[in-house]
């Protein structure tokens, strides 16, 4: 569910950012607007950046065999990672570098009504995609925070999205306010001034995003809901008595490895054991889906 919906979400802002970096890099040609120059770019990126999650949802589907034994369900967050990078180095340092150069050596904006027009059409179709991406967050957020459930969420790409969209209307915005204050104050350097900030405006959207993945890089384990569950499922079981040590990692996105240790009731014989450890795996999988790895350590007594 999860990768399906983000699945969606990428190909919807794909295809707007397509859109937009050919419409901004003509009217960048056209009026010499620095902050529109910046958006273009930063298009550009994004575009380049959805491609990489498509690519990185497709590497994580392939069966990992002897050299990858828990699969590659994890590529889907290195190259998620790759796009932080990327929307740093691709967005946010190039359009600080032109918005600085642009206050060394400004000049006149020109075609004030196509750069309006532009950027007005863009806000539009990016805050469509961004309800396509919100959309698809909110059917698995479900009644939580949303705070809570981006700083929780394991579904990078997802995350990723929503973050560019979000920058890219906010960027959209900046460019617009840029523009206009120029025009009517016939001072290029608010235009200037709005390259830059939409330059830092992608650095912390970057570090924030590099943030979050590196946790999942690492190996983040489940949701503290998730453990609760799993917990209270295997302590259901008749013949179990306890739980110990609960080890959770997300190997992607739908993809949790577990290892749990529980103690049994005495006296059960082996097939006993054997025929409980089953039911109890058959529990985790009924309560949490993505467990698809799952070791179960015993202590019969």
């Amino acid at each position: 569910m999860a990768s399906s919906g983000s699945r969606i979400a990428i190909i919807a802002a794909l295809i707007a950012n397509s859109v937009i970096a050919v419409a901004k890099f003509v009217a960048a040609a056209i009026t010499g607007s620095a902050a529109m120059l910046a958006e273009a770019i930063h298009s550009v990126a994004d575009a380049g950046n959805q491609g990489i999650l498509i690519w990185g949802l497709a590497v994580s589907k392939r069966a990992g065999g002897e050299r990858y034994p828990f699969g590659r369900g994890k590529e889907v967050y290195f190259w998620s990672f790759m796009v932080a990078v990327m929307l740093f180095i691709g967005g946010a340092v190039f359009s600080i570098q032109h918005g600085i150069e642009a206050l060394q050596h400004p000049h006149e904006i020109e075609g004030f009504g196509i750069s309006v027009a532009v950027l007005s059409g863009a806000i539009i179709i990016e805050a469509g995609s961004w309800v396509v991406a919100m959309r698809e967050f909110n059917r698995v957020r479900g009644s939580r925070a949303l705070w809570q459930t981006l700083r929780e969420t394991k579904d990078a790409p997802l995350l990723v999205i929503i973050f560019e969209d979000s920058a890219a209307v906010g960027g959209l915005f900046i460019a617009l306010v840029g523009v206009v204050a120029s025009h009517l104050t016939d001072n290029p350097i608010w235009d200037a001034l709005a390259s830059i900030l939409i330059g830092l405006l992608l650095a912390g959207v970057a570090f924030f995003l590099a943030f979050e993945i590196k946790g999942l890089l690492i190996g983040e384990a489940a949701g503290r809901r998730e453990r609760a569950a799993l917990r209270a499922c295997v302590l259901a079981h008749t013949k179990v008595t306890g739980v110990g040590r609960l080890l959770t990692m997300h190997l992607g996105p739908e993809e949790i490895l577990v290892n749990i240790d529980v103690e049994l009731a005495e006296g059960l014989s082996g097939e006993e054991v054997h025929q409980t450890i089953e039911e109890v795996e058959e529990g985790i999988r009924a309560v949490l889906p993505a467990a698809q790895t799952i070791f179960v350590e015993t202590d019969s007594g």
